[in-house]
């Protein structure tokens, strides 16, 4: 089924998968198993508030009335996060990166321009990243990632992620599914979802969404907690955050059904590979060539159309 039928399952709550068939990463880096690497996790973001929430919760069924799109593919893991905690190399839990090669915990808008990427387009060299999936306790790298900036508001008003633009979605420290309404689990071809880990039947495969706010304060590329500087539209964006963003929106399918499923992640200042479903997340860094960038919101977003990799309609 195609990509377009994304809206029809969304406002189930679900979705179908579309692939571009990416590689799987088997090494094991430093910081991946569980180890007494006790960090502190206080400046990522937590849960949101209730009117953040209900924002979140509604994503599922908000069908992009324009888009474009970048498919990627795995390129490494490491315990890395340049955005939570730059410049300290394997102080985080275990991510998976798509797009930019070079991305580590020093990265910088300079260090990822002078790189290359796993995505297509290769103009954009945005570092993405998420935490790595574990099965039965090995690592799997996504089959397929394809990275969405759509219109589901004010398209003609969007504008484009300026250059070193950064967030972060999603509540890495949830200790129970209501606390992170961005994750949202299901299986391909099926319609249910779930904010911890389906369990996927034989025949089908594990993938997930997740989706970024639009909101933003206009002003800071960066906030202290990663998400201030942009909120959830809600009906409206408010006076403090006019400014309209693309939605980025991850659909990462991973080739896993079936149970023994983890995340890397942190719990109690420690970082394992034993993390619930709940706690998913996701984090970007924007290098895309910024002309190319702004021509492809002028001429899909805000235009109204659905455009591919080249960045034309479809």
């Amino acid at each position: 089924m195609n990509a377009r039928m994304r809206g029809v399952i969304g406002a189930a709550s679900a979705a179908l998968a579309l692939a571009l068939i990416g590689s799987v990463v088997s090494y094991q880096p430093a910081g991946a198993g569980p180890q007494e690497n006790h960090v502190d996790h206080g400046n990522h973001p937590a849960a949101p508030d209730a009117r953040q929430a209900e924002a979140i919760e509604a994503q599922p069924g908000i069908q992009a009335a324009s888009e474009f799109r970048a498919n990627c593919r795995a390129s490494h893991r490491s315990g890395d996060d340049p955005i939570i905690y730059p410049n300290r190399t394997g102080a985080s839990h275990v991510h998976e990166f798509f797009g930019n090669r070079s991305t580590n915990a020093s990265s910088t808008y300079t260090s990822l321009k002078a790189a290359s990427t796993t995505c297509d387009p290769a103009i954009d060299l945005s570092a993405y990243w998420v935490p790595t999936l574990y099965k039965n306790g090995q690592p799997v790298a996504p089959e397929s990632v394809t990275v969405y900036y759509q219109g589901i508001h004010d398209m003609q008003r969007a504008v484009p992620h300026p250059p070193d633009f950064r967030y972060v979605v999603g509540n890495a420290r949830a200790t129970s599914p209501d606390q992170n309404p961005s994750a949202r689990w299901s299986c391909t071809t099926q319609s249910p979802s779930s904010r911890d880990f389906m369990n996927c039947p034989a025949g089908t495969k594990l993938e997930t969404y997740l989706d970024f706010p639009t909101c933003w304060n206009g002003r800071d590329l960066d906030s202290a907690n990663h998400k201030d500087h942009v909120v959830f539209w809600n009906g409206s964006c408010p006076s403090t955050h006019n400014t309209v963003l693309p939605r980025l929106e991850f659909l990462i399918t991973y080739p896993v059904n079936g149970g023994g499923l983890s995340l890397g992640g942190t719990v109690n200042g420690v970082n394992v590979t034993t993390a619930p479903g709940y706690t998913f997340h996701g984090d970007f860094m924007n290098a895309w060539n910024q002309p190319d960038l702004q021509q492809r919101v002028r001429d899909c977003v805000n235009a109204g159309r659905i455009c591919g990799t080249n960045g034309r309609p479809i």
